[in-house]
């Protein structure tokens, strides 16, 4: 049987549902070799994965996942693998952003109350918000609040209706910032699904090579973002770049159609990929500080 892996998964030390041990208990049942918990910009429940991949058999890779600004672009991704997540000076820059990310949740609660008791309803509670993330607080856990008081049929319900409307703007951190400490702490900086940056593949293979030269080292090709042509397109690129290709399901457990492992249904990334990618990791440990090319 072909080995299979999901470089792309979310806990509850960010915006997904699970823990991180029951992710690795999942992805082990659906017969996955090798596992990346990537949170937004919060490391804390990497030892628990791991070490419920060394009771499962599952292999877990230190990670996490950076929203960054570059140009004009805002909320683009980075995913960092194989990083040193114990760091002190990372724990204390994640630390300080999710702060920025609680204040903004707070504004947004209180945007969404401000039009629900002018509607006569009971407003949300930030606790409730807060009781729901383990780590940083994003939307989706104040549409689980929306949702379990009858405001919102569902996610995406919830966002059109209120998150949407009521949001308030994120702040990043630029591009160049975000790919330099993932390689400072020993990491592989990889962009997250592509295309959603850009759907101009001319824009966005200009925009690919700029963070090249900022030290990017892949990008992820195999994502639900994307069809297979996309893909296709992509892996040229990659080939072009000379960066190495990952792929994963950016499963929250909070979407009805996104499963571990197999995204959408047609995911289905190899082994290989994270045999290449731990290779890239060690020749940087090897090698500090060295050019991408």
């Amino acid at each position: 049987m072909k080995k299979l892996i999901d470089l792309h998964i979310h806990s509850s030390h960010s915006d997904g549902v699970h823990p991180p041990a029951e992710l690795v208990r999942m992805a082990a049942e659906r017969g996955l070799a090798t596992i990346a918990v990537a949170d937004h910009d919060a490391v804390e429940g990497i030892d628990e994965a791991v070490a419920a991949g060394e009771q499962w058999g599952v292999e877990v890779v230190p990670a996490l996942e950076l929203s960054v600004e570059h140009g004009r672009y805002r909320d683009v991704h980075i995913l960092g693998y194989w990083i040193d997540h114990r760091d002190e000076a990372l724990r204390e820059r994640l630390a300080e952003f999710r702060r920025i990310r609680d204040d903004r949740g707070r504004a947004i609660v209180d945007r969404i109350n401000r039009k629900l008791v002018a509607s006569r309803k009971h407003p949300l509670s930030y606790e409730q918000v807060r009781s729901l993330a383990d780590g940083a607080v994003g939307r989706p856990h104040i549409a689980r609040v929306l949702m379990n008081a009858g405001y919102a049929r569902d996610m995406g319900d919830a966002f059109k209706r209120y998150l949407i409307p009521f949001n308030v703007p994120k702040n990043y951190i630029p591009a160049a910032v975000a790919i330099a400490e993932i390689r400072r702490i020993g990491g592989v900086a990889v962009l997250a699904h592509p295309t959603t940056v850009s759907d101009n593949r001319r824009e966005l293979r200009r925009i690919i090579e700029e963070l090249v030269q900022l030290g990017l080292d892949g990008i992820e090709v195999f994502n639900n973002m994307c069809f297979k042509d996309d893909m296709i397109f992509l892996e040229g690129l990659a080939d072009e770049f000379d960066l190495i290709i990952t792929g994963g399901s950016d499963y929250h457990g909070i979407e009805d159609d996104v499963e571990i492992g197999i995204g959408r249904g047609g995911l289905a990334v190899s082994h290989h990929l994270a045999v290449e990618l731990r290779k890239r990791a060690e020749s940087r440990a090897a090698t500090p500080h060295a050019p991408n090319r």
